[in-house]
């Protein structure tokens, strides 16, 4: 399970003294839990595995615009954390589909839903990510959707 992983490699870290390594393992612990949480008043999904790709997955795109407003902001010293904390997040993430494979899980799913416009775009995109999950990158999906159905 990809919460064992996680667990084990923050082991590893703080066994290794390696103290950046280790914080952003326990943020990423932190949430987990926290997602937890939020879960316990609702229904756990099925695949736990699920559940951490999705948070790990959110937590990377928060980190992608954080390195982007530091970058414009001149905070480069912010910027770097940022970028270390998103490379310990990603290796940790499941394989993203790169631009090919999105574009032919977007011919799939426009054939199999009877997608013809941007009206459309909701029940495509709906059934991307039932088919695909976090193997997909919904930017760039929604991208490549939009200029499916243009």
């Amino acid at each position: 399970m990809l919460r064992d992983t996680i667990k084990t490699a923050t082991i590893t870290a703080m066994k290794a003294g390696d103290k950046p390594r280790t914080a952003a393992l326990r943020l990423i612990q932190a949430k987990i839990k926290d997602r937890d949480i939020e879960l316990r008043t609702g229904t756990a999904p099925a695949d736990d595995d699920v559940l951490v790709a999705e948070v790990l997955a959110k937590m990377a795109k928060q980190r992608r615009e954080s390195i982007e407003l530091y970058d414009a902001g001149g905070r480069q010293e912010l910027a770097d954390q940022e970028r270390a904390e998103l490379a310990v997040i990603e290796e940790f993430m499941p394989r993203q589909l790169d631009e090919a494979a999105t574009r032919a899980a977007i011919a799939e799913a426009k054939a199999a839903t009877g997608a013809a416009g941007m009206k459309d775009m909701g029940r495509l995109m709906a059934a991307l990510k039932d088919q695909h999950g976090t193997a997909l990158d919904m930017s760039l999906a929604s991208k490549l959707a939009k200029e499916a159905l243009a």
